[in-house]
This record gives C-alpha cells, structure tokens and sequence, in this order.
C-alpha cells in the first residue's frame, strides 16, 4: 500500500478527469415529512486527514422514516443534521481521494465508513472510547446534544450521495470477498458485537436476547454463538421468525414468545430457576418497555443486562431489586473503528458467518421506495440497502 503522500501524488496523475467533476448525486431531506429528492450538489475535496469515499452502497436504517419523521418531536435535545441533510448511517466504497496528511489509506481501497464523529482531542476520544466524547455524533442520522451542530459544519455527508468526506480514522477496511451488500449491515454488527465484547467471557454462559428476531437482535444472536456462548434464549412476538432463528443452531438456541407469557418465568424455569448470566435488550424504538422489564427478570444474581435498543421512557426499575442482586445494568451505543476492524476480520476468515442475512437493495433514484419499504422483508435476516 503506498503511503497517503504518494497516493495524493498518484491520484492527481490517474484521477484528471474524475478530478474535473465539481458537481454530485445527493439525495437530501429539505423539509421534515418531505420526501427526499435527488439532486446535483458541490462534490467535497479532501485535505489534512480526511478522505473523499466514493459511495457504492449505503445500509438503510429500519426505523429511518419514523427517525424523518418524529425524532425532532421525540427527542428535540438531539439535532437531526441541518436542512436540506443528506443523511445515510452505513455507506460503504473505495477511497477517491486522501487528504495531505493522510496515512493509512490510499485511492482504490474497499472501506466501510463509520459513522461516528467525535472531537479527536478529548480524552475519551485519546482513550479509544469516541461515544464518551462531549461532540459525538452519527454523520447522517443524529447527534447528541447541541456540539453535534459543529461536527455536522465539518462533516455534512451521510451516505446517500455520491462522494462523502470523512475522517481516516473512521475507515474500515474491507477485504476484497466481503461484498458491498453484505458491508452494508456493519453498523447494526458492529453495534451488537461491542455489547457482546462488554459481556465478558462467554464460555459455559448463558445469554438472553430480547428482541431476537430484529436486526440488532439476529446480529447479537449470531455474534455471541461465535464468540463461544453456550445458550441463547430468544425472546420476540413473532413464532415463525423465532424459528427460524433457532435453526442458525437448534442445540443452543431456545426461543420463547412473549405474547404467550413472561420471559422471565420461561427463562428461569430453563435454568433451574437460576436465570441467565446476562441480557442484551435490542427492543425498537416503538416497542413496550414492559417487555424490556419482564426479560430483564430472567437474569440472575450478579448478571449483567445491556441495553443497545431504541426504547424510550421511563423503566419504573425497582431499585432495591437490583442493588440486592448485584445486576449490572449498561447501555452501549454503537461501537469503535477498532471494533469494527475486528469484526470484519471474523467475517473474512471464518469464525462469523452472517451467510443466512439476505441484502435487499433498491437503486439510488428509488431512495424513496427504499425508505416507505423496510418493512417488506424478513424481520433482521434482511438488511436494506440503496446502491449508487
């Protein structure tokens, strides 16, 4: 690989007429309840550390038509990007272009870009923990607070344009048999393998799973079988896709549905009225939280419970119950770029396989469609897409 000096060099040389190109396809949200509308904008040019990805494809969140919708009424402490926004969480590429400082990667490289941003200078940032920074925020989704407004001024690009700036450390590299489709669905398996790490070692431990049937939950599901865990106990509505589920591995799977009683009466009376060693909460944004509350019952003394769902609310937790139990309760938001190296790695060479998640892709001038149908496929074995 050559270096982020000599790529600059190289890439002026080769890219004259890619170099020319001043304008881009975007599709951009200009009013709340508007459709997005595609449309020529100013194409970014890299510089300092920062690279231009030429965008190919670019994950569509489940719940992005309510997020368009209602996040500003929901949670108005937290910025959607200035309008006219493009936004787009999961956009994977090749490098167009490196900035003058840039390093580690060069044109023509296969990236998964994450869409974290953070400060950089901070001491969460220096420590390796971005999600602790005052400024963190997701390009093209949300932020957090209102120094999300800033880092939105720096990084406006989500992944629903052509080309999109962002920082080299937030660059996943992508090994060349892991296909677009598929890298699409990294930041749902990033989010759940960062959980999962936080669990600890999982050998000979038991795992609940509420919401196992979403995208969260299929990923954490399939994670936590490769890292070693020896039960999952699944908890959803739906019976056919709790089936389903329990055939990626029928001996160590077991699934309840919670329309048909408490979870955590199920799970105790599996574990000899122990419950299990930890829960991962992946409930959507609209769920009940009484489900969340309910599973959270099967978890036994000295468990651990982390929550990486959308649920909002007031949880009415009895407090004595988890002092007196010694439960650890964690939220986990997303994950690192480390993490996300590390998980590509377990794709590439064996030890996940995520073969049973099915890509379904619309072209880009169909963004629309694509939005208005995430609800049209198989709960989280399908992962939604749009492709440039």
């Amino acid at each position: 690989m050559t270096t982020g000096l000599s790529a600059v060099r190289e890439h002026d040389d080769q890219g004259a007429d890619a170099g020319a190109r001043t304008l881009m396809r975007a599709a951009r949200l200009h009013n709340v309840g508007d459709s997005m509308v595609v449309e020529q904008v100013e194409k970014p040019r890299a510089s300092g550390t920062d690279v231009i990805v030429e965008v190919r494809a670019c994950g569509m969140v489940p719940n992005l038509a309510n997020v368009l919708a209602n996040w500003e009424t929901w949670y108005p402490h937290e910025p959607l990007p200035p309008r006219p926004a493009i936004f787009g969480l999961d956009p994977v590429g090749v490098v167009h272009e490196v900035g003058e400082q840039v390093v580690a990667f060069s044109p023509g490289d296969r990236v998964y870009v994450n869409p974290s941003r953070s400060c950089g200078g901070c001491h969460a940032c220096s420590a390796g923990t971005p999600q602790k920074c005052d400024y963190w925020t997701f390009a093209g989704y949300f932020g957090f607070n209102e120094n999300s407004l800033e880092m939105y001024a720096r990084y406006p690009h989500g992944g629903f344009c052509e080309f999109m700036k962002a920082p080299q450390s937030s660059l996943v590299p992508l090994p060349d048999d892991l296909d677009f489709r598929h890298a699409t669905r990294l930041g749902y398996l990033g989010t759940a393998y960062s959980a999962v790490r936080q669990l600890g070692p999982l050998a000979g431990k038991t795992l609940i799973v509420n919401g196992g049937t979403g995208t969260l939950g299929v990923g954490v599901t399939l994670i936590a079988l490769a890292m070693g865990v020896s039960r999952v106990f699944a908890v959803a509505r739906g019976v056919p896709l709790l089936a389903r589920l329990r055939e990626l591995a029928p001996d160590r799977i077991e699934i309840h549905s919670n329309l048909e009683g408490s979870a955590a009466a199920w799970v105790k009376a599996r574990t000899r009225g122990l419950g299990a060693n930890f829960m991962i909460d992946t409930l959507g944004a609209v769920a009940s939280l009484d489900s969340m509350k309910d599973a959270m019952g099967g978890v036994r003394r000295g468990g651990r419970v982390v929550n990486i769902g959308g649920t909002a609310g007031e949880l009415g937790l009895d407090v004595k119950w988890w002092m007196d139990n010694s439960i650890e309760l964690v939220g986990s938001a997303w994950f690192t770029t480390a993490e996300g190296m590390e998980l590509v790695d377990m794709i590439e060479f064996g030890a996940l396989d995520i073969s049973a998640l099915q890509p379904k892709a619309w072209p880009f001038e169909k963004i629309n469609d694509a939005i208005n149908g995430v609800t049209s496929g198989d709960g989280g074995f399908t992962s939604y897409l749009v492709e440039l």
